[in-house]
């Protein structure tokens, strides 16, 4: 596997269409460190950002990143929190893992619609599940099901400080 490879969770949900939802598109590895640089460094006004505080695998439609934020050393990329950084500076961690992720897509949630909610714990609107996305998530998260406001709530409990983190590279 390249650095740029996504694990076979992230692989199997590039492999995901026919329909607009989730509102994002995936690409077709991980953003370089360089990209990941440069739209950081324009992000938070930090020319010090080198790119790998996030691997970057998708975009919604509003120009906000979703990644994994690596910061569980010497654990594989999948065992890492995803979160979203928006293009107004609104940043969420959505899930402890990617296997919690996937659960939050399955269920009809939005990453763009869980900034804010996802830190105060107010509950987050679903739209309609989707038995493909399901179907990934129980190839690579069996039996890890849990409603959108409990994943939301694990995250928050696991990464209370990312808000923190964010605002510290901002200049």
């Amino acid at each position: 596997m390249s650095d740029l490879t996504f694990p076979p969770a992230l692989e199997d949900l590039a492999g995901f269409g026919g329909s607009d939802e989730p509102e994002f598109e995936m690409f077709d590895e991980f953003e370089s460190p360089e990209e990941t640089a440069d739209w950081l460094d324009m992000w938070t006004g930090n020319d010090g950002v080198d790119g790998r505080e996030f691997r970057c695998f998708g975009k919604d439609f509003g120009g906000g990143y979703l990644a994994l934020w690596p910061v569980r050393e010497g654990r594989p990329p999948e065992e890492q929190p995803v979160v979203y950084l928006g293009s107004e500076g609104d940043v969420a961690v959505l899930g402890r893992d990617v296997g919690s992720f996937l659960w939050l897509l399955a269920q009809g949630v939005d990453p763009h619609s869980c900034p804010g909610k996802a830190e105060s714990g107010d509950p987050v609107e679903p739209r309609e599940t989707h038995p493909e996305l399901a179907e990934i998530a129980e190839r690579h998260a069996p039996g890890a099901r849990r409603a959108p406001k409990e994943i939301l709530a694990r995250a928050r409990e696991e990464f209370p400080h990312f808000q923190a983190v964010i605002d510290a590279m901002c200049r």
